[in-house]
């Protein structure tokens, strides 16, 4: 038998999923239409002028369905995690004691970056305006997120950083 635990075992934890239904029907439609146009040069099939367009198109459908169009996101004791697409990847975690600060903000519509974005000082993972979770990191980085409950994500990282004071 196992030895029981002893001290305070219960730990605040959210998971969430946001998934944009609009940017994958976009590319959907954006994809049917170029595959049209491809498709109306005239030549065949088997032209390269013809394939090579229509297989970077697939491949671009493939790559932004599977890693482009959700975010599964982890907040609680071991800090951030996002997670893309179906299988996960990529990801991007940010340890508990990395985060400064935590917060809700409003997201404008304009602020939205539809995907991942990166650049030197700030990250965003934003599929959707509205309430949206804000990290400032110890490092100075600030990084975006889109979840379900952007308040639920930001209580639980502030739960976990007062269990890690009174420890």
């Amino acid at each position: 038998p196992s030895p029981p635990l002893t001290g305070d075992t219960t730990h605040a934890v959210y998971t969430g999923r946001t998934t944009s239904w609009t940017t994958v029907a976009s590319t959907c439609v954006a994809a049917v239409l170029l595959a049209i146009v491809a498709i109306s040069s005239g030549g065949p099939w088997s032209d390269p002028v013809i394939m090579f367009p229509l297989l970077l198109i697939a491949a671009g459908v493939l790559a932004d369905v599977l890693t482009a169009s959700s975010v599964r996101a982890t907040a609680g004791p071991n800090g951030f995690t996002i997670r893309w697409g179906s299988f996960g990847w990529p990801r991007c975690s940010y340890p508990l004691d990395h985060i400064a600060r935590a917060e809700v903000i409003d997201l404008p519509w304009w602020r939205v970056s539809w995907g991942f974005w990166w650049t030197p000082r700030r990250t965003s993972c934003t599929l959707r305006s509205g309430p949206t979770v804000r990290l400032s990191l110890s490092t100075g980085r600030i990084v975006t997120v889109t979840v379900p409950e952007p308040a639920a994500a930001v209580a639980a990282l502030h739960a976990a950083k007062v269990a890690r004071s009174h420890a």
